[in-house]
């Protein structure tokens, strides 16, 4: 039998949503699960349509189900397409605008930038330091 660990077989997709709207109606339902189909102009044909259609909220209906009736919780699956509590994101930094520079601020620092590599101190000497040759 492969169906044995799973605690919602032959349980059909029309009897979970009837339930929990008799349990929670409509309104309680759009703010536990947030689906339009369950905010806006709300029906079990509607909601069966869009969740046979839709993995994802189909496995938040069938979650809910399972936690309200205390049936045993399914190991959460891997979210391929990401979920904003499971990921951390890279805090942004904010970069200086450049500032405009003119012709002649360039070639005013080339110049000089030209003039102190011309030193007898190497470009990465404070990297790799100062070679004596």
């Amino acid at each position: 039998m492969t169906q044995a660990n799973n605690p919602l077989h032959g349980i059909k997709l029309e009897t979970i949503v009837t339930e929990l709207v008799e349990k929670y109606g409509w309104e309680e339902l759009g703010s536990r699960i947030n689906i339009q189909c369950f905010k806006d102009n709300p029906s079990v044909k509607s909601s069966l349509k869009f969740l046979r259609k839709t993995p994802w909220a189909r496995d938040k209906v069938e979650y809910l189900y399972l936690k309200a009736n205390k049936l045993p919780l399914p190991p959460p699956k891997d979210d391929n397409r990401g979920s904003f509590a499971a990921k951390t994101r890279p805090a942004k930094v904010k970069t200086p605008a450049a500032k405009p520079v003119s012709n002649k601020t360039v070639a005013a620092k080339a110049d000089s930038d030209t003039a102190s590599t011309e030193s007898t101190t190497p470009v990465n000497a404070d990297i790799w330091g100062a070679s004596s040759n």
